[in-house]
């Protein structure tokens, strides 16, 4: 017997297969519409793993997992600019400040869109944004150098470092404002579809209301090292995506088989890593797994690229889109322990691995 699929993932795969694949080249150099956003909000998805008592789902991880794998191989934009939603939506499910009431229900049921302007955390102990308290509120100052879905998202949140040394995240308009400037759009080797900028703050100045969380920066970094440690959805998405373009080929159908086979390996030991009750535990085996994982997807995107011979060159083609956006995967999230694992393993040669 097989067990019918959850209806988040059912949404997911009738959504990648009407919507997403079919506009991903368009999407690739246009941007990401509105409209793909709209429709994602419309499936329920951004809300897969909020409290149900809020208007989302509470979906097992297995569930939310599946569907950003289904996202990210569709149109790995769109899912790149929808993923940004979900860690404001866990922030303020464990938050117990204001502004929960005030935004977690609208964040769950799709209502706003919220962004994260965070990464600039782990480049501690250098310090790109700045918090000081001022008028009964705080004050941010700094760079943000990577803010994703500017035009898109009504919401952000922002994060900077206190005096005191505390991690401080809140919410603001994702908009130009007094204190926040974005930067042109950048343009991008992968992913310039996502409407990605930097934010210059010099000033900006929200209420106390507006903070979701405080806590010292060491157990915040403590929490966020594990999530980093761990091969991401996206990565077995944009591989099955390029595996996908070799099935029917009599010659490439081969080396799809044998590369899907390891692929899903390589998945099940992921998650279970993912799954295990101790996140700080096991590092090692988490960083080798995700090293491997991003290794098959490597192998899977040429695979597509030399099966699709000269026409993969051309922007109109998906296997030149899919290996770009798996460049683009190497390096999301990466924080300088991810890279020095990678780099290790690929120095080491392979009758050494």
């Amino acid at each position: 017997m097989t067990t019918a699929p959850h209806p988040l993932v059912t949404r997911a795969r009738r959504l990648a297969a009407e919507l997403l694949a079919p506009a991903a080249q368009r999407v690739d150099q246009e941007g990401v519409p509105a409209g793909h956003l709209d429709a994602i909000r419309r499936a329920g998805l951004l809300g897969v793993s909020a409290p149900v008592q809020y208007g989302g789902s509470a979906a097992p991880a297995a569930v939310a997992r599946e569907v950003s794998e289904i996202l990210a191989g569709a149109c790995c934009s769109t899912w790149f600019v929808q993923t940004q939603h979900h860690t404001p939506v866990q922030t303020l499910a464990r938050s117990d400040l204001p502004v929960r009431e005030r935004l977690l229900g609208p964040l769950a049921r799709g209502e706003l869109l919220s962004g994260v302007a965070y990464a600039q955390l782990r480049a501690f102990p250098r310090v790109p944004v700045r918090v000081t308290r001022e008028r009964g509120g705080r004050r941010f100052d700094g760079t943000v150098p990577w803010y994703t879905g500017w035009g898109l998202n009504d919401v952000m949140l922002l994060a900077g470092v206190t005096e005191s040394g505390e991690a401080l995240f809140a919410f603001t308009e994702a908009r130009e404002q007094p204190g926040l400037r974005p930067s042109p759009p950048m343009r991008l080797a992968a992913l310039t579809a996502s409407r990605t900028v930097s934010l210059a703050l010099d000033g900006l100045w929200l209420p106390e209301e507006a903070v979701a969380l405080r806590v010292p920066f060491e157990t915040w970094a403590a929490a966020d090292r594990p999530r980093n440690t761990n091969a991401s959805p996206a990565v077995f998405g944009v591989a099955e995506a390029a595996l996908a373009l070799l099935d029917g080929d009599p010659v490439a159908g081969e080396t799809a088989r044998d590369l899907r086979a390891r692929l899903g390996r390589v998945r099940e030991q992921a998650y279970a890593l993912a799954d295990h009750p101790h996140p700080q535990e096991r590092v090692a085996e988490r960083l080798a797994c995700k090293t491997r994982a991003y290794d098959l997807m490597r192998a899977a995107t040429t695979a597509a690229v030399v099966a699709g011979g000269g026409r993969s060159m051309d922007l109109a083609g998906p296997a030149q889109r899919l290996a770009r956006e798996g460049l683009f995967l190497l390096v999301q999230g990466q924080t300088t322990e991810v890279r020095t694992a990678h780099l290790a393993a690929l120095a080491t040669p392979e009758d050494e691995a």
